[in-house]
């Protein structure tokens, strides 16, 4: 059985956090690409939004950041088209994708997801592009700044509470002395993530070794490779490794090994516990900022970054990993 239950003070270090997709459905491409096309009848003076969304791959996290984008448009009462579109974490089919929906003419694009962000605004300085699930804009070269990102691309940031997660880690594996990192290096706001965690095992007095992959056919092997090697594994909001967080997960949990994750999606999937952030209300923050550009005016370049606030932050234990583990899990829930 697995539970999520509210963190009531979880505190993300190091940055100030402010608050904050529809039923939009993401389905198995074809050839590496999904198309879903919603329409709603045009309203008050006649203006029906075409709107473009771009989601790097298929996975818990970027389907309820997309479920809740289109909620937020819902919502608003606004009426518009949306032509959905699924790269299958593929690189390549993510630029092609980003390129036709620019030259579709759509009046704003969402991309879910750091690669998906690239590639959209790589492809536009015109077109509004809304982002989401990106952990650090600026950083990753898509705005000049996450405070005043002055261009065409703003949204929202799934920075995650790194350091309590890793405090989490300690609390539940309080003789760990060495923790593998897991992540994509293709994924720059991985790194962002893995630095941070390598800060934060170093100072509760443990080692960090990174532990990377640059596709899905690499897990297993790297995986394996820790037993042995580490006393638990940390994995962050890498879009790879939600992706084969079941192959992570069984080689892991076989072998005695507890998963820290970055979000909830991922301990559903197997890994032992997080702090995560709820990608649905990250999702919903995004879409509000889509409809204060098409419908208000906004200018995208003085938006900043939203970030979710720390109540807006979960922590959610897989039961049934902590049993195979012999981890005892109450004390997090009282």
């Amino acid at each position: 059985m697995k539970k999520s239950l509210k963190a009531v003070a979880a505190v993300i270090a190091a940055i100030a956090l402010t608050t904050a997709c529809s039923s939009g459905t993401t389905e198995e491409a074809t050839e590496g690409t999904t198309e879903n096309t919603e329409s709603t009848e045009s309203t008050g003076d006649g203006t029906t939004y075409k709107i473009g969304v771009l989601q790097f791959t298929q996975h818990a996290a970027l389907d309820k950041a997309n479920e809740g984008f289109i909620a937020a448009l819902d919502d608003s009462g606004i009426s518009y088209e949306v032509d959905q579109q699924n790269a299958s974490n593929d690189q390549p089919t993510c630029q092609t994708i980003a390129e036709k929906l620019v030259n579709d003419g759509n009046d704003l694009i969402y991309a879910i997801a750091t690669p998906a962000a690239q590639a959209v605004a790589g492809m536009t300085k015109d077109i509004p592009v809304i982002i989401s699930a990106v952990t650090d804009p600026a950083e990753s070269g898509l705005l000049a700044d996450n405070n005043a990102p002055g261009g065409n691309v703003t949204g929202t940031s799934d920075l995650t509470p790194v350091k309590e997660q890793i405090d989490l880690l300690k609390q539940l594996i309080p003789d760990a002395q060495t923790v593998g990192v897991l992540y994509c290096s293709a994924e720059s706001n991985s790194a962002i993530q893995a630095e941070m965690a390598r800060e934060a095992c170093e100072a509760l007095g443990m080692e960090a070794v990174d532990y990377t992959v640059s596709n899905t056919n690499e897990i297993q092997t790297v995986v394996e490779s820790m037993v042995g090697k580490v006393d638990a594994v940390y994995a962050p909001t890498d879009n790879t490794i939600a992706n084969g967080m079941a192959t992570v997960s069984m080689i892991a949990n076989d072998n005695g090994l507890p998963v820290i994750v970055g979000e909830s999606g991922q301990v559903e999937a197997g890994g032992l516990a997080t702090y995560g952030i709820d990608y649905y209300q990250l999702g919903y923050m995004a879409g509000e900022m889509a409809v204060d550009i098409l419908v208000n005016g906004a200018d995208p370049a003085e938006i900043p970054v939203g970030y979710l606030s720390a109540d807006k932050c979960e922590l959610a234990v897989n039961e049934d990993t902590a049993a195979k583990l012999g981890i005892d899990v109450s004390s997090l829930q009282q």
